[in-house]
């Protein structure tokens, strides 16, 4: 609380007294909250209230006094005595009386050295006296202005995986019909030579790690249902081994309990009705209605059999395809290793998918080497959004936001998504306009909790400091203990700043020495200021003048750290 008296000083010669021989004014006290005042959300405010004592305005007369900080004035406080016609607050002679105040200007930046100071005039009739300008407060703290610009960017993550499950399924064995015994001419089929050939290559590829081999089994939809399921089993069981053979004569190493499956599937009716389709039979019509008509797999054929002509066809050119076993083999394939993209990446590019480009360019931590992948990215997959806004990415690293920009609307245009509209409100927080920083950021919420730490810095700069502590989550960052500061959450704030990166660096210093002073912690401050112009010599200056400190600005061992 600072108290202050107005003098009414008479033109030329006389202090303290009204030309009509009585005062105008008396002497007034002030109390302004806070003090020193402070900036917040761009502006600063004043509560100040006003007490006049008992006989401290003349019945007759009128007052007006304005506040100033610096050159930057606020409302004016209008006041008269009870006889005085005008529009300000009445004051009754006898008891005085007390005028709250409150206002909020935009802050400027010469504001923050500058003292809060009240003047004004007050008038009788046609007398006018000068009531002395007094300073009432300092001003200002500033300390919101330490917000850190260290908003996240978002790269579109790629889709990369390195093992994929792939099949093989080329060979098969076909038999004669009812039987299940492999004859030797299928042995000798250009899709077992092939199957022979897939698996020695196997052998030594290490791209390639067979899991499993199924051998699915089948009988043509033809006799008693029940045998057909057992023969589909046998032909499984008959597939396997011949299979067997071939890797015994490769010298594979297997375990056949662990790598082959038998599945015997009984008739094939699904095979069946494909391969009418697909045929040029005259009546594949009625049997296609046939087996629309039938569910019972018994009616089917015997229905089927009583087209007689058809039938033989059916025998002739469908069903011998049907009695089969197929070998389908489960393998992982296994993609380039990290050193082998970052050489494809230079030799060869043109090879690489945009998954394995853009999982590459995450594999530097270098920023021009990720931009060279990113624009390879951007050069063989134009359509892709991620290589336009990882371009972007790189660009805001590198602190070029006008080129980041440019790519991050690209990348927005090919396709709008919250990861794209977080780092264009990124840039129109950077901007200036807050107002489209927080919508687009808001429309962005789904793409993590980066976008919420974006909204918290928003928060620390539009004076809302619980919001930005509560948005900026788990992140121990300089801003989450600025805005825990800013908050007066103190104890928070210091176990916030030490497990962030910026624990020992210059600001993160002066942060703890600012909670030292507003703590009433002279060792506190002290040693974190010692340390902090340690690393930044220019903080010296900084802190002379710096408000928070105001209450040391006497004190030996804050002095002979900023001298």
């Amino acid at each position: 609380m600072k108290k202050q008296n107005f003098k009414m000083l008479a033109a030329a010669a006389i202090a303290a007294t009204a030309l009509t021989g009585c005062k105008l004014i008396g002497d007034l006290e002030y109390t302004v909250t806070p003090d020193p005042v402070e900036m917040h959300g761009d502006s600063v405010n004043v509560s100040i209230t006003v007490k006049i004592p008992e006989k401290g305005l003349n019945k007759k007369a009128n007052a007006e006094i304005t506040p100033k900080l610096g050159n930057h004035a606020f409302k004016t406080v209008y006041i008269q005595g009870e006889k005085a016609t005008g529009n300000g607050q009445t004051i009754p002679l006898k008891a005085g009386g007390t005028v709250n105040y409150t206002d909020v200007i935009p802050y400027a930046a010469d504001m923050e050295h500058a003292d809060l100071t009240i003047g004004g005039v007050a008038t009788k009739g046609k007398k006018e006296i000068e009531i002395e300008t007094k300073k009432i407060a300092d001003g200002t703290i500033v300390t919101p202005l330490w917000v850190q610009n260290d908003d996240k960017a978002l790269i579109g993550a790629d889709n990369f995986v390195r093992t994929t499950e792939e099949t093989y399924s080329g060979a098969q064995i076909n038999y004669a019909k009812g039987k299940f015994d492999v004859r030797g001419a299928e042995m000798k089929q250009d899709d077992i030579k092939e199957f022979t050939a897939w698996m020695t290559e196997a052998m030594t590829n290490p791209k390639r790690s067979v899991k499993k081999i199924n051998f699915v089994a089948y009988a043509s939809p033809e006799g008693e249902t029940d045998k057909n399921q057992n023969l589909a089993a046998d032909r499984a069981k008959s597939g396997a081994a011949a299979c067997a053979k071939i890797l015994d004569k490769m010298k594979y190493e297997y375990d056949a309990a662990s790598l082959f499956a038998e599945q015997g599937k009984g008739e094939d009716w699904s095979g069946f009705k494909s391969a009418v389709e697909a045929s040029e039979m005259e009546d594949k019509a009625l049997v296609l209605r046939v087996l629309t008509m039938y569910s019972d797999l018994n009616k089917r054929e015997e229905e089927i059999k009583k087209m007689a002509a058809t039938y033989r066809a059916l025998e002739r050119d469908i069903l011998p395809p049907l009695r089969r076993t197929q070998f389908v083999v489960t393998y992982d394939k296994i993609g380039w290793s990290d050193e082998e993209l970052k050489e494809l990446s230079k030799t060869k590019p043109d090879t690489l998918t945009v998954e394995e480009l853009l999982f590459t360019a995450a594999l530097y931590e270098d920023l021009g080497e990720k931009m060279r992948v990113y624009n390879l990215a951007v050069q063989y997959y134009p359509e892709d959004w991620r290589g336009h806004n990882n371009v972007g990415y790189v660009y805001y690293m590198q602190n070029d936001l006008a080129n980041a920009k440019t790519n991050f609307e690209k990348a927005n245009g090919a396709n709008e998504n919250p990861v794209t509209l977080n780092n264009l409100g990124i840039l129109a927080r950077i901007d200036g306009d807050r107002d489209k920083a927080t919508e687009l950021l808001n429309s962005a919420v789904s793409a993590g909790s980066e976008v919420k730490y974006n909204l918290g810095i928003i928060d620390i700069q539009n004076g809302n400091y619980s919001e930005a502590s509560g948005n900026m989550g788990s992140e121990n960052t300089f801003n989450k203990a600025l805005a825990q500061t800013l908050d007066a959450d103190y104890s928070s704030a210091l176990t916030t700043i030490d497990a962030s990166q910026d624990a020992e660096s210059a600001i993160g210093y002066y942060l703890k020495a600012i909670i030292g002073a507003r703590q009433n912690n002279l060792d506190m401050l002290v040693n974190n200021l010692k340390s902090a112009v340690a690393k930044d010599s220019s903080l010296k200056a900084k802190a002379s003048k710096d408000r928070e400190f105001i209450k040391f600005f006497e004190n030996a061992s804050f002095t002979n750290i900023v001298k």
